[in-house]
């Protein structure tokens, strides 16, 4: 575990993680009641569940502690992530809501010794996450009743409230679980079903058939009218229902991005960078002056420097120069600073003196040297972390365990990778005042320490006001949708789409961060050009906003665009059903048919129900489904596939060996159906419930 961790008073550890790991479970506390938000005006609402308000205060706090969680694992969060996190957050509320209604509809409830239970005796997956030792990975559940002791005395409360949350969470989940449970158990198979899914999956059938491909007719030749539509519509509009409300917008992009001149004194400022870095005795602070990125100097292994260091770098003397190159938007130039062999891994443990609470710095780093004078002598170094340490690993004797570079910030792991084993010693870092004892390093390899200097290639404020002076250019002279196309192919601009954009979307093909483009859309009506111009990273966007597709069944007119191509398949497929009809009048047999049509036959062995593929063609279910109810050795009717118009003979069956085995049949298919409960279950009642989403105001 790193030292970020572990340099934190016992109650800021135990806060950060147990609400890092509750958001993490797909079922979280339920804490969020109409009256309990702090601002109670009708703005702050930010959805309802069944009347049940979310407050944007509840909300934006779990939005918080999910952001936190992804990046501690992550590092920064980009505009999808972000939106990924939002929607997630709504997603885990909204079903903790809507579950917890079906508990208390079922009086399903945890009582406080199952509770008990599920915390410190039989723990549940978060509470073993939490108390893990650092060492084994198994639960603590010492530390566990002792934090939750120290809670009830802790003087800030954090600790407290943090555990009833935690309690809150571990409750619900248990009775959430509970329901999912009686729904699983009422998944039943009977003999039939058991019999039948026997049978799709070993019954074979052997034909004969002949297929009039769907693309042997050209679109050109096909003219499509409304009635066509129509009767798509009819018979499909089941799948045009809009869960949400989506919006199409079109937009221009004028791009600011760095130009050739921009680039060219870019260069010419990391060269001048380049000779005084060469000649500096002082590497560290050159650094912190002259680059745009400050990071640390640390040693680092073989494959975690940027590849074009990392393979010159641990063939290099030091003091070598590398460079000016470019990578990542930026000119760079990289020094070796230092080699050498060094450990893989350090197990240590340490005592962390806080100067707020020792008086100062000077009385923290006086104590610090009474205390490794006392453990020189021989007094036990875990029995003094334990009375002085003030961070997490206090309880553990100060251990940190084993860990490898990067683990800690840079001072710590090089004082504990370089220096002896067995060494005790005092070390300032930005969390306190450390007393150290490296107690085991562990393998061997090249490490190097390479600074670098790096100066962004970035647009000149020259750069950016033409591109901004262009798109001021552009929406000056559009006033509805007509003048936008026309403009746009007159200055020669690609246009691009952006379809079905639902109101929390984050990202635009080639816009990264673009919610100010949505919420936009969302406030403008049909046709409506933007009324600003809105800036995406080095970008000026201008937009129009060209369709409006509301929640619910949409229309015909709606989808017309959509269904093109499906009905272009329903017109071809009844063209060659035509054909194939007439074929097959006065017919009796399928050569006759193949001969009539100018086609041939092909022939199909071992066909199972359970995978209606026909083989070198496509997946037919239609089709095997019409093989498998009918007649050897009759010839039968067209039958419209996917691929085409497909008639057939059935040469034979195969019947599987006799149905032996049912228990252990629907056995399986229970098992089957049972995986797919809990998300069915869910789909169900989340379609049932009545949810208002208002996220769109407020992200």
């Amino acid at each position: 575990m790193g030292i970020m961790s572990f340099l934190r008073n016992r109650a800021g550890a135990i806060i950060i993680i147990a609400i890092g790991l509750a958001i993490v479970a797909f079922l979280l506390s339920d804490a969020i009641r109409s009256g309990s938000g702090f601002i109670a005006d009708a703005n702050s609402k930010i959805g309802e569940v069944d009347g049940e308000k979310i407050s944007y205060q509840d909300f934006n706090t779990r939005v918080d502690q999910n952001s936190q969680q992804f990046r501690a694992q992550m590092g920064n969060l980009n505009a999808q992530m972000q939106s990924y996190i939002v929607e997630n957050t709504w997603n885990q509320m909204t079903s903790s809501i809507i579950l917890e209604k079906q508990t208390e509809k079922l009086g399903l409830t945890v009582g406080t010794a199952e509770l008990f239970d599920l915390m410190f005796d039989n723990p549940s997956p978060q509470m073993q996450q939490i108390f893990a030792d650092p060492n084994t990975g198994a639960f603590n559940r010492a530390n566990a009743i002792s934090s939750r002791k120290s809670a009830d005395t802790e003087p800030s409360g954090q600790l407290k409230a943090q555990w009833v949350s935690l309690e809150d969470n571990i409750l619900h989940e248990r009775s959430n679980q509970k329901y999912l449970a009686l729904v699983r158990n009422g998944v039943y198979a009977n003999s039939l079903d058991a019999k039948d899914d026997y049978t799709n999956k070993n019954k074979l059938v052997n034909f004969d058939y002949l297929v009039l491909d769907l693309a042997s007719i050209k679109d050109a030749d096909v003219k499509l009218t409304d009635a066509d539509y129509k009767e798509y519509y009819e018979k499909n509009k089941y799948r045009f229902k809009n869960q949400t409300e989506t919006r199409t917008f079109e937009y221009v992009v004028f791009d600011a991005s760095p130009s050739k001149q921009d680039t060219l004194e870019a260069k010419a400022k990391i060269d001048k960078i380049a000779e005084g870095f060469r000649t500096t005795d002082n590497d560290s602070l050159y650094v912190a002056i002259n680059a745009d990125t400050k990071e640390p100097i640390a040693y680092q292994k073989k494959g975690t420097l940027e590849p074009a260091l990392d393979s010159v770098m641990f063939n290099a003397s030091k003091g070598y120069v590398y460079g000016p190159y470019i990578a990542d938007g930026a000119y760079k130039v990289a020094k070796l600073v230092d080699s050498r062999i060094s450990p893989d891994s350090v197990k240590a443990r340490h005592i962390l003196l806080n100067p707020a609470t020792e008086g100062g710095m000077d009385k923290a780093k006086s104590k610090a040297d009474s205390i490794k004078n006392l453990i020189q002598k021989g007094a036990s170094f875990a029995e003094l972390a334990k009375e002085f340490g003030t961070d997490g690993s206090k309880d553990s004797g100060g251990d940190l365990g084993t860990f490898a570079r990067g683990s800690m910030v840079p001072k710590f792991e090089d004082a504990v990778f370089n220096g002896p084993v067995g060494q005790v010693f005092t070390l300032e870092t930005q969390f306190g005042v450390h007393v150290i004892e490296i107690q085991k390093q562990i393998g061997s390899s090249k490490v190097v320490k390479v600074a670098v200097v790096d100066k962004q290639i970035a647009p000149s404020s020259q750069t950016e006001q033409a591109a901004y002076q262009k798109a001021q250019a552009f929406i000056a002279a559009v006033k509805d949708q007509k003048q936008f196309e026309e403009n746009a192919q007159k200055q020669g601009i690609v246009k691009l789409v952006a379809d079905d954009v639902t109101p929390l979307q984050g990202g635009l093909p080639g816009l990264d961060d673009a919610r100010s483009i949505v919420r936009w859309a969302y406030q403008a009506d049909k046709g409506d050009i933007s009324n600003e111009i809105f800036t995406v990273g080095s970008k000026y966007v201008v937009a129009v906003l060209t369709n409006v597709k509301p929640e619910g069944t949409l229309p015909l007119e709606q989808v017309k665009k959509q269904i093109e191509p499906s009905v272009m398949h329903l017109v071809k497929g009844r063209m060659l059903k035509e054909k194939a009809d007439k074929a097959l009048s006065g017919a009796s047999n399928l050569a006759q048919v193949a001969q009539k049509l100018g086609v041939t036959t092909s022939s199909v062995e071992n066909i199972v129900f359970a995978n209606p593929i026909i083989p070198g063609y496509s997946q037919e279910n239609i089709v095997v489904g019409s093989i498998f109810g009918s007649q050897p050795n009759k010839l039968s009717k067209a039958i419209v596939g996917d691929r085409g118009v497909y008639v057939y003979t059935v040469k034979s069956f195969i019947e599987p060996a006799a149905f032996t085995n049912a228990a252990k049949s629907k056995e399986s298919l229970v098992q089957t159906m049972s995986s797919q409960a809990d998300g069915a279950v869910f789909q169900v009642l989340k379609e049932n419930a009545k949810i208002k989403d208002l996220r769109a105001k407020f992200y």
